[in-house]
């Protein structure tokens, strides 16, 4: 498929204070190195754009947009200790293109990018995601695609008293991801371990840390982040490729 030539795609991530004693702190650091993987692996024009409530230390190259509060005290209904997710859902509103542009990605800053990024984002689908690694619900939000306004139900139809509880009696796990799983189910177009979007906890554990052939994007989650010494004690590789 062809890349929609009608806009600059925006690659964005998010950074903001965690609650008290959550397992990962987030910093510019990490903000910079994404910056760097994609200007590595994605050399089509592009725009690199972090949506945080704190822009300190940000390079003047990273476009930032403040973190809106949306959403921001919501529990995770899954995961006691997990992350709270929700105000990314505004993602999907129908007019988040005036903030970000028409075409974006929304990634995750706990990633290591190995490989050629064109493959994934050069698409023409309106909506892309990642298929959750783990089968009993279709998506995980540590990475997705779409034209601005695509999927507005999303964002219309969430009600932060009903919904929470909705996808959890449905066993979609999580709290953004989870409501988008909720309202978008199984039929979408989706990136998996064959487009080389993987789980380092699924995929490259269960290899004793090797990194596994045709891997493009490696998705951190619990207890690992690819800038832990345990993380690398394991895959000396990510070494070479998270700078």
């Amino acid at each position: 498929m062809v890349a929609l030539q009608d806009s600059v795609i925006s690659i964005i991530c998010f950074k903001w204070a965690p609650r008290p004693g959550y397992r990962s702190k987030f910093e510019a650091v990490h903000v910079h190195t994404l910056r760097n993987m994609v200007r590595r692996h994605y050399p089509d024009p592009h725009r690199f754009i972090c949506i945080t409530d704190d822009p300190t230390g940000l390079d003047a190259d990273v476009e930032v947009v403040p973190l809106w509060d949306d959403h921001a005290e919501l529990a995770n209904p899954s995961f006691k200790d997990g992350p709270s997710c929700y105000r990314r859902l505004k993602m999907f509103s129908p007019d988040i293109g005036k903030l970000v542009g028409e075409r974006f990605v929304c990634i995750d800053l706990d990633v290591v990018i190995v490989d050629d990024l064109r493959p994934l984002f050069n698409r023409s689908e309106d909506f892309v995601g990642f298929r959750n690694p783990v089968p009993e619900w279709p998506l995980n939000g540590s990475m997705f695609m779409m034209t601005a306004g695509a999927r507005p139900d999303v964002w219309n139809s969430f009600d932060p008293l009903i919904s929470p509880k909705l996808t959890h009696e449905a066993n979609m796990r999580g709290s953004d991801q989870g409501w988008v799983s909720y309202v978008l189910g199984w039929s979408e177009a989706m990136w998996d371990g064959g487009d080389g979007v993987i789980s380092f906890q699924r995929e490259v554990m269960r290899k004793a840390g090797r990194l596994p052939k045709g891997a493009r994007v490696v998705f951190f989650w619990g207890k690992f982040d690819p800038w832990s010494r345990q993380a690398r004690a394991v895959s000396p590789w990510i070494k070479e490729h998270y700078r």
